[in-house]
């Protein structure tokens, strides 16, 4: 049944193609505005994954979790290094015999405990930088959907599809090029932005 529902989708969005007469403007090397040729009502797509990777407010947030993770990661890092230096320590003394066995005993208890905290520790950490990271999507996702409802409200198209891959893109696969509103969201979404970043 979705087999179906999908293959009746791709040929409504085929009849819609042909039937498109009237073509639009073109992205220009003058600079001038971008526009799609498809038309009202149409059923459109564009390629999240360059938009993802164009899109300024991507970027600029990109940049910030990356170094918040970088820190992280850092911090991770300095501590595991001196665990494994403790350890490595504790365990020469033990070796060369110049602990008694109650004092390597409580030794042994203390860096299991430190141990145990490091590895709690990195948890947390890690459980940050995904919150980071899904908190950043979140915004993205948000920014992106704001953006396309107003961009809809003039354009009014019947659909607007995003779609995600190189080798064999979903949910579109192959499409009408001229039903790629891609360079236009882009232009607006970066137009957008620097809108809101100047107030």
């Amino acid at each position: 049944m979705k087999r179906i529902a999908s293959i009746l989708l791709i040929a409504a969005a085929a009849l819609i193609a042909v039937s498109c007469n009237d073509k639009g403007k073109g992205a220009s090397a003058s600079g001038e505005e971008v526009q799609s040729a498809a038309q009202k009502g149409a059923i459109v797509y564009f390629n999240l994954d360059r938009v993802l990777d164009e899109y300024d407010m991507a970027n600029d947030l990109r940049s910030v979790v990356e170094t918040k993770v970088n820190s992280i990661q850092q911090e991770l890092n300095r501590r595991g290094s001196k665990l494994e230096k403790d350890i490595k320590a504790f365990q020469e003394k033990v070796d060369k015999g110049l602990l008694t066995r109650s004092t390597a005993e409580v030794q042994s208890q203390k860096l299991q405990e430190q141990q145990q905290n490091f590895q709690q520790y990195q948890l947390q950490k890690q459980q940050e930088m995904a919150e980071e990271q899904q908190v950043m999507m979140n915004q993205l996702g948000d920014a992106i959907k704001s953006f396309l409802e107003d961009f809809n409200t003039e354009k009014q198209y019947a659909m607007i599809l995003s779609t995600q891959g190189a080798i064999l893109p979903a949910p579109v696969a192959i499409a009408d090029p001229e039903l790629d509103i891609t360079d236009e969201i882009l232009e607006g979404l970066n137009a957008a932005y620097v809108k809101e970043k100047s107030k």
